[in-house]
């Protein structure tokens, strides 16, 4: 966790940004993002050289020696107009072209950069923002994770932007109920600030610690493990640091636009995916990818990347997906025709309904997360059902942090799945036979199967409820007669 004194650093970094007349958060984090990572190469850089003064040679140099004054170090110290100068026709240039340069750098940390162009205004501005960042202490994984994740969290609360952000509790219990594993290979298709990669690498340090001790796991976690697609360009900028700020060397996050290019190359790769795909978009049939397609004859995104998911993943790999409602319960042939993959053909383990308020501010819409795993053969008993009707914040566009939260009973639940068996049709949470959701023609929806329970009415005289009916209507009266007093 990051303290006060650190959060209020940021704020006074955001602001100056606001004051200085860049005002589209996005741009503010872009603008960040590319400051922190020269940060990092002179950081990596320094590192290099306190290697040479023992082995002589500077191994995987960050800047050659006619590019010292490109380094943070250097430029930092400079006047305002002789540090903009330096910095946009001189180190914005070089980070462009960053990685093909010989040691450079070949990650998607440098692919990314190419397109970066600098656009604080002022030499004024630079020079304040590079002071504030220079403060930050940035040797601490766990710092640097928190800093980048409270700066992502100001996109959210910035209105239209939000969207590329889903809930830290969300997706921090989707990654909790998949358990991803160190030989596990995670996929997000709509990857955005890869926050369900940051969650799953953090669950997989904190879990399984011979993780990062064991050369090959290591190699696997930094520069395997993690896969992500967007096609947004300062996503994956933004993805790419945050992936780098939470100490992942070499993650694989690139463009692509998941649902008109081919899966060929990457079907039956992953083990796991984690996902808020993309909801209510509508494709052209010709802009679609045929392979998917040839799962579900559909326009609709929310479809089509549940059929990408399927493509992607290997014969007993699993996932976790966010869904709109209209996908549990649609009545046209391609919703009709997924779920009744997903039932028939695959392993669907549960539907977990969500409360309509957990996008606000910047969305209602009402949401349910998929669990399910890949296995070409069924499988499907039973269909685990739980209605979170509080996730620990309010349901309002303020979203304060509240009780109750019934995302830990969700977890506990899950991993005592057997028990529900005994749980009734009025429960919170409960197994339906895969017979019934048959007979619903593979309808999903939670309310298709929850059965209300009735309580005592109470029954009144006739008598009774006309007269409090009655001095209902004379307490109104009176009222009406004291509010006409006041106002005379």
């Amino acid at each position: 966790m990051i303290t006060g004194e650190l959060k209020s650093k940021i704020d006074r970094v955001w602001d100056a940004f606001w004051s200085g007349g860049i005002s589209n958060p996005l741009e503010v984090i872009e603008q960040i993002t590319y400051l922190l990572f020269l940060r990092r190469l002179d950081d990596l850089q320094t590192l290099a050289e306190k290697k040479a003064r023992v082995t002589g040679t500077i191994e995987d140099p960050r800047f050659l020696p006619d590019q010292e004054h490109l380094r943070w170090s250097r430029f930092k110290n400079e006047e305002p107009a002789v540090m903009y100068q330096t910095v946009s026709t001189q180190v914005f240039p070089f980070l462009q072209k960053y990685g093909q340069q010989v040691g450079g750098d070949n990650t998607t940390y440098s692919d990314h950069m190419k397109d970066a162009r600098f656009t604080i205004p002022t030499p004024a501005l630079l020079s304040k923002v590079v002071d504030m960042l220079d403060t930050i202490p940035m040797d601490k994984r766990d710092t640097n994770g928190d800093l980048y994740e409270y700066m992502l969290g100001k996109i959210a609360s910035a209105g239209q932007n939000g969207q590329f952000r889903t809930p830290r509790h969300i997706i921090q219990l989707m990654v909790d109920m998949t358990a991803p594993q160190p030989d596990d290979e995670i996929c997000d298709p709509a990857c955005g600030t890869a926050g369900f990669l940051v969650a799953a690498s953090e669950y997989v340090r904190s879990t399984h610690p011979s993780t990062l001790t064991d050369a090959k796991q290591r190699e696997h976690f930094h520069r395997s493990m993690f896969h992500g697609y967007d096609f947004d360009n300062v996503m994956l900028r933004i993805g790419s640091m945050n992936m780098l700020l939470h100490g992942i060397e070499a993650p694989d996050i690139r463009y692509r636009d998941s649902l008109s290019e081919g899966t060929v190359e990457d079907a039956d790769k992953y083990t796991l995916i984690l996902a808020n795909p993309p909801f209510a978009g509508s494709l052209d049939y010709e802009s679609t990818s045929k392979d998917l397609q040839r799962v579900v004859k559909t326009k609709k995104t929310e479809l089509l990347f549940l059929a990408l998911f399927l493509k992607l993943l290997k014969p007993g790999g699993r996932a976790a997906v966010i869904v709109p409602d209209g996908v549990l319960f649609g009545s046209s042939k391609a919703h009709k025709d997924l779920r009744k993959t997903l039932v028939e053909d695959q392993k669907l383990d549960a539907v977990i309904k969500l409360p309509s308020g957990v996008f606000k501010p910047y969305a209602g819409v009402s949401t349910a997360i998929l669990f399910f795993t890949k296995t070409n053969s069924g499988g499907t008993d039973h269909v685990w059902f739980y209605d979170v009707r509080a996730d620990g914040f309010s349901l309002d566009d303020k979203r304060n942090p509240i009780d109750p939260n019934d995302l830990p009973d969700v977890l506990k639940r899950w991993k005592a799945l057997g028990a529900e068996a005994d749980r009734a049709r009025t429960d919170q949470s409960f197994l339906v036979p895969k017979d019934d959701i048959v007979a619903q023609s593979y309808d999903l929806s939670l309310n298709r199967y929850k059965e209300i329970q009735h309580e005592e009415i109470e029954h009144r005289a006739p008598l009774d409820i006309i007269a409090d009916i009655e001095a209902l209507d004379e307490e109104i009266a009176k009222g009406i007669a004291e509010l006409k007093g006041m106002l005379s």
